[in-house]
């Protein structure tokens, strides 16, 4: 439908918890359309509701040619974990391994309220895993060890883009209870 523009780190949408989607309805379908089309133009492996200042419990994956969306989502992580580097769409340019489970199991909705399972391991798995901390309003900066998280910090206050006058922002045309713009 639309690529909207991404929310950068520093933006407070992205450290707020983002609410249960209750309605089913035309305009959660046009969020989802409009995350994919802004995920595939980035390009990216996921993208967050509150990514493109939507405090909603959305978001889209793009892995291994696969495309999907989950809402409302609640996982169950493996005991076992995979190490690897991981970037984000909110934080551009940067990238540092993280430790996050090896495989996955999503439970939650498709845009049409229908009941979903999705189980994936390394990629997927990672990427499920940082879009679903997105809508909790967790980056994946905070699952660095110290080391690595003052170097992450060091680098985005030394970016062309941190601290710049942020490009003005329409307002969103999704229902955001409140919750961003």
């Amino acid at each position: 439908m639309a690529i909207q523009p991404i929310r950068l780190f520093g933006d407070p949408v992205l450290r707020t918890r983002a609410t249960e989607v209750t309605t089913f309805d035309k305009e959660l379908r046009r969020l989802v359309s409009d995350l994919t089309d802004t995920m595939l133009d980035a390009p990216g492996a996921g993208l967050a509701a509150p990514q493109i200042g939507v405090g909603l419990r959305v978001f889209t994956w793009h892995v291994h040619g696969e495309v999907g969306h989950l809402v409302n989502p609640s996982l169950d992580l493996s005991e076992e974990l995979q190490d690897g580097p991981e970037g984000c769409l909110s934080l551009p340019e940067l990238t540092y391994d993280c430790v996050r489970a090896l495989s996955v199991v999503a439970r939650g909705f498709d845009m049409h309220g229908e009941p979903v399972r999705i189980e994936g391991s390394e990629l997927l798995a990672r990427a499920i895993q940082h879009e679903t901390d997105h809508l909790d309003g967790i980056l994946f900066i905070d699952k660095l060890d110290t080391a690595s998280r003052k170097l992450a910090m060091k680098e985005i206050r030394e970016s062309d883009w941190f601290g710049a006058e942020r490009p003005m922002v329409k307002v969103s045309p999704h229902r955001t209870n409140g919750l961003g713009l």
